[in-house]
């Protein structure tokens, strides 16, 4: 039988705080590395969509196939930990690189640009693959699992939303001392705090459940790939987010034109901070209800408060940001269960194909993620566009106005409507995984009963 294995709490901070240090990282790359090349380093806003274009072009490559290699891999360390001794210091140092400000020609300028952007984004993923891996190694029961990955996820939206509310005011400060608007030593501050934090998790988290008793190959790896039908559906889901991404990019616009106040942005990392904390109840919710249900309630949550919003208008700022937070708590509790699914499909491809692979299955998060966030990103510029927005106007016509209050409310509406589409169609449920565990338990257990068979078979026999 398939044993449970309990995760510490001590690990769980220690979880919380690799995320935690190292999305320090991916919120300032995220947040501020485009207004960092167009408005420090001095290249065209083309210039840079074009970096990012290319950057995820690469993600589509070097993201499975460096998972694939990590599933071929075992130290003394386990298959994933030591990722987490080398990734820290590789992202210290590049998330740096991407801040230095070079005083050369543009040409020059550009290609730092891009080779520093796409070194990050390689580099990031030896990081955060392993990471959201170790979830699935740390124990190999469901809801401690949803445990694991509602620390993780509570780290990384922590340090999204520190990056959000910290670097600007120590750029600021440093800005003064510097001609760069005080950028590099923001991220020098930033990322001082998150390598310590990074590495103390190396240091504390364990991996308990044991590899495939078979070598894995990287041919191995893409067949559980293709093999993990589960799997696709819920990346499928978690791609739909891009909805809310682009309301994400708005948010700015709205500040400034509907509301007056481009400051108030400081309130969406605030309301991150609030809705992680809350989201320490995921546990005990998945203990009462199936994750896919959770997953739909929230959805349905969100849309209605989203209508709710629409409705109501901004013009009563508190209940406006009452329900904005309410729609923040809903979306990341929803991408809580998500990776927390996704850990339990490892099971289900490892049924199916003999093979353990938990990173390639990983990767699959990873890039969609990215992707969700490139589209989001492009789509932004599109709905703009679409609603007649001006650049630079000190005033915008009453059409832009409401566009953009319809970005940041029926939108990702409509996101969540697609989500929950897709969500109605995933069938492998809590039990149907505690029944897979089981079964490869037994598995396990004559594998190893075979070959304690036939090590007695092959000693020799004394005869007198």
């Amino acid at each position: 039988m398939a044993t449970t294995m309990k995760i510490p709490s001590r690990e769980l901070w220690s979880y919380f705080g690799y995320g935690l240090g190292q999305c320090f990282s991916f919120g300032l790359v995220g947040s501020f590395i485009n207004y960092f090349y167009t408005d420090v380093l001095g290249i065209s806003a083309l210039a840079a969509s074009s970096i990012f274009l290319i950057a995820r072009v690469w993600d589509a490559v070097h993201d499975p196939l460096f998972a694939s290699i990590m599933d071929t891999i075992n130290s003394r360390f386990g298959k994933f930990r030591h990722f987490l001794l080398i990734a820290p210091l590789l992202i210290t140092c590049v998330t740096l690189l991407s801040f230095y400000k070079i005083e050369a020609d543009m040409t020059t300028k550009i290609l730092y640009a891009g080779v520093t952007y796409i070194l990050w984004g390689t580099l990031y993923a030896i990081s955060d693959i392993p990471f959201w891996s170790m979830s699935s190694v740390m124990t190999n029961d469901s809801g401690q699992r949803t445990r694991a990955v509602t620390a993780a996820m509570l780290g990384v939206n922590a340090g999204i939303a520190c990056a959000n509310i910290f670097f600007p005011k120590l750029a600021a400060f440093f800005a003064q001392y510097s001609n760069d608007k005080g950028y590099f030593m923001a991220a020098l501050v930033m990322m001082l705090f998150g390598l310590p934090l990074m590495l103390n998790g190396f240091m504390q988290i364990k991996e308990r459940v044991p590899p495939s008793a078979e070598k894995v190959t990287m041919r191995d790896t893409f067949h559980n790939l293709r093999q993990n039908k589960p799997l696709f559906v819920i990346l499928l889901s978690f791609f739909f987010c891009v909805f809310h991404n682009v309301a994400n990019g708005i948010y700015i616009y709205f500040f400034i034109y509907n509301l007056g106040d481009g400051s108030l942005q400081m309130a969406i990392g605030i309301m991150g901070i609030v809705a992680a904390v809350v989201c320490l109840i995921a546990p005990m919710l998945t203990r009462r209800m199936q994750k896919r249900k959770l997953f739909m309630i929230l959805c349905g949550l969100d849309i209605a408060v989203r209508a709710v919003m629409w409705f109501a208008g901004y013009q009563h700022t508190a209940l406006l940001f009452l329900l904005l937070g309410l729609s923040t708590l809903f979306v990341m509790m929803s991408n809580i269960l998500t990776s927390s699914m996704i850990a339990d499909t490892i099971e289900y491809a490892e049924y199916h194909t003999h093979k353990r692979c938990a990173a390639i299955t990983f990767s699959g998060q990873t890039f969609t993620g990215k992707m969700s966030v490139a589209v989001g990103g492009g789509l932004i510029g599109v709905f703009l566009t679409m609603i007649g927005y001006v650049p630079q106007a000190q005033t915008q016509s009453d059409g832009v106005l409401t566009g953009l209050f319809f970005g940041i409310c029926l939108l990702p509406a409509i996101g969540s409507l697609i989500r929950l589409g897709c969500m109605s169609r995933f069938t492998f449920t809590e039990e149907k995984h505690a029944e897979i565990c089981r079964l490869l338990a037994e598995r396990r257990h004559a594998s190893t009963q075979d070959v304690e068979g036939d090590e007695r078979l092959d000693r020799p026999v004394s005869v007198n």
